[in-house]
């Protein structure tokens, strides 16, 4: 008779090809700021722990950089970099209500857009200020 393996204490660590944390698919105008300048960019998709954006001008991996783009305002690193888009590992991970808040950005952005070129244009018509 075997007696039963006894239980490892392992590491959680994910599965190959898994995540660490669910990502929120978007598409929201963003700013990476590193030390040599402030790039414009897309943010693509957002967990709490990373981000991945697309951007004209490569960045080196390993290059730190802030990621703004409505509540968020958090350092990272550039962990992948490749074909006009860039991975984000965060040095500190985002909370879940920095991320609940950006999915509510994300879902009024475009009405909130329209409604600014709706005021925008009304403003110009009637040379208000």
């Amino acid at each position: 008779m075997d007696p039963k393996p006894e239980p490892r204490d392992e590491p959680a660590t994910p599965a190959v090809g898994r995540r660490l944390a669910p990502r929120l698919r978007l598409s929201l105008p963003a700013q990476l700021i590193a030390v040599e300048r402030s790039h414009t960019c897309i943010l693509l998709n957002l967990s709490r722990t990373g981000a991945k954006v697309a951007i004209l001008d490569a960045m080196r991996e390993g290059e730190g950089a802030i990621l703004r783009c409505g509540v968020i305002d958090h350092f990272g690193i550039i962990s992948r970099s490749e074909f006009g888009l860039n991975a984000i590992a965060f040095e500190e991970p985002l909370t879940d209500t920095i991320v609940l808040e950006t999915r509510r950005y994300y879902e009024n952005f475009e009405d909130r857009e329209r409604r600014e070129l709706i005021e925008m244009a009304r403003r110009w018509v009637t040379g208000g200020p």
